[in-house]
């Protein structure tokens, strides 16, 4: 994963949006990344977050998302205030299930 997926996982870790709870609307985490971790640009934390929920693009997506995330027929996303998302059950159990154990000193 480039610097910007694992920031995106690490920010919705942060925000608490496990498998099992709720949506969220994209431009909170997007704004949160912005905030902590990646000044860079909204526009391409956006495509990073919404390339790890299409299916059609990762093998296994990282993230769940609720909206219009695009299509194979190059049909853009949605804007970021009008789409959701939460980690995908992948993340949490192969990416971030040690993130709290304090490994790395």
């Amino acid at each position: 994963l480039k610097p910007v997926h694992r920031r995106i996982l690490f920010a919705m870790h942060d925000l608490g949006l496990r498998p099992t709870g709720g949506y969220r609307k994209c431009a909170r985490v997007v704004g949160e990344v912005l905030g902590k971790f990646h000044p860079h640009g909204d526009i391409a934390v956006y495509d990073a977050l919404v390339r790890m929920a299409q299916d059609f693009v990762m093998a296994a997506p990282l993230v769940s998302g609720h909206g219009n995330f695009g299509s194979l027929d190059n049909d853009p996303p949605a804007a970021m205030r009008y789409t959701e998302c939460k980690l995908a059950p992948l993340a949490t159990a192969a990416l971030l299930s040690d993130i709290d154990s304090n490994i790395v000193d």
